[in-house]
């Protein structure tokens, strides 16, 4: 992608390269984007802080994005990353999100990048994760990247962010000593949901075996070894949830 001179590249990007000038993030844009744009200003509109603002787009036809400073919460402490407040105010941050959404996910007329995924309740952002949530100190400051979000099931989001930060990865840092299934049942009831712990680890099992495919389709446009490696360990841990569970 043509870039600026002082354009400056930002971690994450597998897919699509994100620079930063300035004050504002640009990255490339694609047929999805007027769609994602339609969602953050939804999420504005709702009053939701620390989300991206749609700014339109740059003279190289990337779409620019408002920055939202903060850490992720993936390269936090792990006194910040497996901390309870985190944990509880993330799912609240989900929760509104998909409420704001909602109106979006009937609209037939909008092209997202990911696939539609029925019942399609709200636009799901499909990467709420550690990752891609920002902190400011030891409180959660913010959430990034819906590149691509697209209408589904709340439990798609659900499930692969209890994924993340329960966790149930295997590649999970420095978690050994958490009680993973309460933290779970805290997850569900601060997102505000009747689904049980069971239901919740059935879909991660299903969630992780989309995500498996995709990553080995990742692997064979790029040839990166390393989205090969990601791909057995989303196949090992769906099928430890599935035999064992929580």
């Amino acid at each position: 992608m043509p870039a600026y001179e002082d354009d400056v590249v930002l971690s994450g990007g597998n897919v699509t390269p994100v620079v930063r000038r300035g004050d504002a993030v640009h990255r490339g844009s694609g047929p999805w984007t007027p769609a994602v744009h339609r969602l953050l200003h939804a999420l504005g509109e709702a009053g939701i802080e620390g989300v991206p603002r749609a700014l339109g787009y740059d003279d190289l036809g990337r779409e620019v994005l408002s920055f939202v400073p903060g850490e992720t919460l993936a390269d936090a402490a792990p006194a910040v990353l497996w901390s309870e407040s985190v944990l509880l105010a993330a799912a609240r941050l989900l929760r509104r999100l998909h409420d704001a959404s909602v109106p979006l996910a009937a609209d037939a007329a909008l092209t997202w990048r990911s696939p539609r995924r029925e019942p399609a309740e709200v636009i799901c952002h499909n990467d709420f994760a550690t990752y891609n949530l920002l902190v400011t100190g030891d409180a959660l400051s913010g959430v990034i990247d819906f590149d691509f979000a697209s209408p589904g099931p709340r439990m798609w989001d659900l499930a692969y962010f209890a994924y993340r930060i329960v966790p149930l990865a295997e590649d999970a840092p420095a978690a050994e000593s958490l009680d993973r299934r309460a933290r779970l049942e805290s997850l569900i009831a601060a997102y505000g949901a009747r689904f049980t712990v069971q239901d919740v680890v059935a879909a991660a099992a299903d969630r992780l075996d989309d995500l498996a495919e995709f990553t080995r389709g990742r692997f064979a446009q790029t040839e990166r070894t390393d989205f090969l490696q990601h791909a057995a360990m989303y196949e090992r841990d769906a099928g430890r949830l599935r035999t064992d569970g929580l």
